[in-house]
């Protein structure tokens, strides 16, 4: 596999990236299943276009906004990267406590039950990611280290030149696969009350992030740890902790201030 241009097409004196290209089709992707999806819910389906109209600035802001803050020393020197989106730089993690917040307070102000909520609209965010992490591809970002495997990539690296590598996009990209898939299965065959499936890929897609990192040589790092890892042990705890109380005392989840 060899990285091709991240440029898709040049109109009107800009470039247009596959990067942008993918996040968009994931993202376009995403509202249509939440449509879909909605009547099933008991939701209007135009609260599935509200939720992504606001959701999409707010997942950008805050995905770049955590990939700031914990590669601060980076962009204090450089502060005309900080807007630099093009370049790469958006941390998932960021963006997804970008996007609970705002669909908590979407649910809460439309008064919609936030866990029925997340149910509902939470499948397209794996298969989102599995779309959007390609845009590493063509961006020769978040691979992985040195490697002779016959799925390896190759790459041009600053410091050492063209290498061949892990293809940890890809390792990602089929994890959030198997993840979407899971999810309907899980809905349809072990799924008791609402709220569930948001545990049950909280705590999914960060097993396989915490092990996927591992192999990255681009991660953020917080106190010599990468943060991506600290987020997910942090992430598997709530996902599956979550999970178990949901089920043991649903009728207090019912009580909390989510409660339509």
């Amino acid at each position: 596999m060899q990285a091709l241009d991240p440029i898709a097409f040049s109109a009107f004196g800009f470039d247009v990236r596959w990067y942008g290209i993918l996040i968009a089709s994931a993202l376009l992707i995403g509202l249509f299943i939440g449509i879909k999806r909605a009547p099933k819910y008991g939701i209007d389906p135009d609260l599935v276009l509200d939720f992504f109209l606001y959701m999409t600035p707010a997942v950008v802001i805050g995905a770049r906004l955590y990939y700031v803050i914990f590669n601060f020393s980076y962009y204090a020197a450089n502060p005309t990267e900080i807007l630099a989106t093009w370049h790469g730089g958006l941390a998932i993690h960021g963006g997804i406590i970008a996007g609970v917040i705002v669909g908590y307070i979407l649910c809460r102000v439309k008064k919609i039950n936030f866990l029925s909520f997340t149910d509902m609209i939470i499948p397209g965010l794996p298969l989102g990611q599995a779309i959007g992490r390609w845009g590493n591809y063509f961006n020769q970002e978040a691979y992985g280290v040195q490697t002779d495997l016959p799925w390896a990539i190759t790459v041009n690296d600053a410091v050492l030149g063209m290498i061949r590598v892990h293809p940890t996009f890809l390792y990602e990209s089929i994890w959030n696969f198997c993840i979407f898939g899971f999810l309907f299965f899980y809905e349809s065959k072990l799924k008791k009350v609402n709220g569930e499936l948001f545990f049950v890929y909280l705590g999914l897609y960060s097993i396989g992030r915490f092990f996927i990192e591992g192999l990255r040589t681009d991660s953020l790092m917080f106190m010599g740890l990468r943060t991506a890892q600290l987020a997910s042990l942090i992430l598997v705890i709530v996902g599956f902790g979550g999970l178990v109380l949901l089920r043991k005392y649903p009728d207090r989840f019912k009580a909390l201030p989510w409660k339509k």
